[in-house]
């Protein structure tokens, strides 16, 4: 467990550092231990993906963020930029609209 928890710190430092190679791999290493799983290191590992020009596997990761927190706005927007990098803006702008309606109901403090 501390091992894992250790490599997500890693994979924020090396994030907050712009070494988005080195923050994947740390991220990498916390989900393939499997023991927690967290929506943000997801969304962070996508956002490294898009910054390293790698929108499949972006998407990929943005949709599990979404799994594990299907009403957190930011998965949705994660898969829309990863969405409108691989040419697919009607799948994009769709992504965006479900992001927009998701922020609106938690900024209004309503889940439904």
């Amino acid at each position: 467990m501390k091992d894992m928890l250790e490599a997500r710190k890693r994979g924020d430092l090396a994030f907050r550092d712009k070494d988005f190679r080195s923050a994947m791999d740390c991220y990498s290493q916390f989900i393939d231990v499997g023991t927690m799983v967290s929506p943000t290191v997801y969304a962070r590992r996508s956002l490294c993906h898009l910054l390293c020009d790698q929108p499949d596997a972006a998407l990929r990761d943005a949709m599990q963020a979404q799994c594990v927190y299907p009403d957190w706005s930011t998965a949705f927007y994660m898969q829309a930029v990863a969405l409108a990098k691989l040419d697919m803006h009607k799948d994009a702008a769709d992504m965006l609209n479900e992001a927009a309606t998701l922020e609106e109901k938690r900024q209004r403090g309503g889940r439904g």
